[in-house]
């Protein structure tokens, strides 16, 4: 017999928001290690907030905060207002963040004001170093080699945003149509105008772009030359296993890089100010640890 297409909705709901996460979703044991990490700040937290003690509404839980802040990395979500909206009718999210299905989802402004907050305390970084610290307990930490490596971040700003900086500059004119090629440019006379921090990098033979730089540490990474001319990696070393395993595991750290720039959308921030770009990158870095965490907890025995 055909159904009826009816809805009813329930008056009263008996089921909890645990209960709609099925229990093998990779969130869940990212969220415990998450709050392990932010369970380690309690204290920093409360500094932060010891200022508001005297009155004053309730700020967003710093806890909760984060928590939305990485749900906005690990599911590619372009802006603070697509996330709270998103919020208001995903329950994988409010699980997630810790409201509950009656709970009011927090104004973007808001949230957004809330968020300097964490700049002006680096709870980010601290966050970053808890989540480490956590994979040093799990063994997943090597004390024996480190691999440093940078990449280049497109800054929220164009070229025609990058004038002189005495003010005396003739590439706009009057309709912002600037023609600034074959013109000298650079960072010590330019800067642009709509992010004053973002700088002209390049890298090989790409066009110099307003960027960031960010930069990451793994595993060991030493270089080999065997096209002839010097290495200063001895033959022994060389030919030996632990460089061997050192050669393949180097290539971890682009893999950071890669899913920061697709999943964290960190190709071009949409962010500008060197502190809030910073903030940004730290915490890709954090979601992307606990996302390797995950991982390799699931072939572990």
């Amino acid at each position: 017999m055909r159904g009826a297409d009816t809805f009813t909705e329930s008056l009263f709901s008996m089921r909890k928001l645990d209960d709609f996460v099925p229990k093998s979703h990779p969130l869940r044991s990212i969220r415990v290690m998450a709050n392990e990490a932010l369970a380690k700040m309690d204290r920093q937290f409360a500094q932060m907030y010891e200022a508001d003690i005297k009155g004053g509404r309730p700020s967003i839980a710093p806890e909760k905060l984060l928590r939305a802040m990485l749900i906005q990395v690990l599911f590619s979500i372009r802006s603070e207002r697509q996330l709270m909206e998103q919020v208001q009718y995903n329950l994988l999210f409010r699980w997630f963040i810790g409201l509950a299905m009656d709970d009011e989802v927090w104004v973007p402004t808001v949230f957004t004001k809330n968020r300097e907050r964490l700049i002006k305390h680096d709870a980010v970084i601290e966050f970053f170093n808890e989540v480490v610290s956590i994979a040093g307990k799990k063994c997943l930490l090597s004390g024996e080699h480190f691999s440093v490596d940078g990449t280049l971040i497109q800054a929220w700003a164009g070229h025609k945003s990058f004038v002189r900086k005495n003010g005396d500059d003739q590439d706009n004119d009057g309709g912002g149509a600037g023609d600034f090629k074959g013109e000298k440019r650079s960072n010590e006379t330019h800067q642009s105008k709509t992010d004053p921090d973002a700088q002209l990098y390049r890298k090989g033979k790409t066009a110099s772009e307003l960027r960031y730089m960010g930069h990451t540490l793994v595993t060991p990474h030493v270089a080999q030359n065997t096209s002839g001319r010097r290495s200063a990696v001895p033959d022994a070393i060389a030919s030996s296993v632990g460089y061997a395993i050192s050669q393949q595991k180097r290539k971890l750290i682009e893999q950071g890089f890669g899913w920061a720039k697709t999943v964290g959308r960190m190709r071009q921030v949409m962010v500008r100010g060197l502190k809030k770009v910073d903030q940004m990158f730290v915490l890709n870095m954090a979601a992307y640890n606990l996302v390797r965490m995950r991982s390799l907890a699931q072939v572990r025995p």
